[in-house]
């Protein structure tokens, strides 16, 4: 295709500037959330692989806020669902609509036709829609009477779950489960954060209007795509590809647990890690690398044994002790 007279190129966005767009982020999402620096990068990590988030924390430490802030620093749309024991399939991906002026039917989106989509407590909802919505997670798109819908891009679920109440839940099955690119835990502020968040909604702030908070776009889905184009690029010896797979490997002889982690596992910790390592701005993939992003990208791919979970064992204890265990590469 030929480029209109008088309309110049669009202009090429190298990978520094890409990477300093990004970096922008924990500034600007910090105008609205006090801390959470960890999670911001989590999510940014998610966008950079193509994959979805589970994040989970106790309700009020901002999940829905960082969501929504994110999507506006980076100039990306984003809708909220919130998941119910009586949501259906067609209330998140959409359904045909008879228009009356038209006598024919028409196809109304659901929320999913977003780039952020905040699944609200994902394990409230019946397996029936949470099938639905693994479906769009993995082929990206939705079917309806034989027509594919493609949903934007980039897009990526970012679903919360509370880890305390249990009560009227459906838990995500395993494969579900291993569809996440990441399991994100969202601490409690600390006592001086939190006393910045009281601060802040005393001096007037108002967390349903970004805009007044002064939160602007810092990146756009050029640098986005600039920053993805830039992280498939960086290079992952034999001997760290090795390392990957003895970890999961490992995981797999531990006798605490039942479940270890599965070769998707393995191929969603080499993505974080070369995200983790584009964003440190290196060109190549170190053992410590994978050794930071190692808990997020598999705790939630493995199941401990009961008995060892009534010991109070906890997964990422886990994690640790086949970290220590395995040799690294030199």
């Amino acid at each position: 295709m030929t480029r209109p007279a008088g309309t110049a190129e669009p202009p090429t966005i190298g990978p520094d500037d890409a990477r300093a767009a990004l970096h922008r982020l924990r500034a600007e999402v910090a105008k609205a959330v006090v801390g959470q620096d960890g999670v911001v990068t989590g999510l940014v990590l998610a966008l950079l692989c193509r994959g979805h988030v589970l994040l989970e924390g106790v309700p009020g430490v901002a999940k829905t806020l960082l969501v929504r802030t994110l999507a506006a620093a980076l100039d990306l749309t984003s809708k909220r669902v919130q998941f119910t024991p009586d949501l259906m399939p067609g209330d998140v991906t959409g359904s045909l609509i008879f228009d009356p002026r038209t006598a024919a039917f028409a196809f109304r989106e659901g929320p999913v036709f977003t780039n952020l989509l905040l699944a609200d407590e994902i394990n409230r909802t019946p397996p029936k829609t949470q099938s639905a919505l693994l479906e769009v997670m993995e082929e990206r798109q939705v079917s309806v009477e034989g027509e594919r819908r493609a949903l934007p891009d980039p897009f990526i679920v970012a679903a919360t779950q509370n880890p305390v109440e249990y009560e009227g839940t459906y838990p995500l099955p395993e494969a579900q489960l291993d569809r996440f690119l990441l399991k994100l835990t969202v601490p409690l502020p600390t006592r001086d954060e939190e006393l910045g968040v009281l601060r802040a909604h005393h001096a007037g702030f108002d967390p349903r209007d970004l805009t007044a908070a002064g939160v602007r776009p810092v990146a756009t889905p050029a640098d986005l795509a600039a920053a993805r184009a830039a992280v498939g690029r960086v290079h992952a010896a034999e001997p760290l590809l090795g390392y990957v797979v003895d970890l999961c490997r490992g995981t797999r002889a531990v006798p605490a647990l039942e479940l270890g982690a599965s070769p998707r596992g393995a191929t969603a910790l080499l993505g974080t890690a070369k995200a983790w390592a584009w964003l440190a701005g290196r060109d190549h993939v170190t053992p410590d690398d994978v050794k930071a992003v190692a808990r997020p990208t598999l705790r939630h791919r493995l199941r401990l044994r009961p008995e060892v979970e009534l010991e109070g064992v906890g997964v990422d204890a886990v994690l640790d002790t086949v970290l220590a265990t395995v040799p690294t590469p030199r």
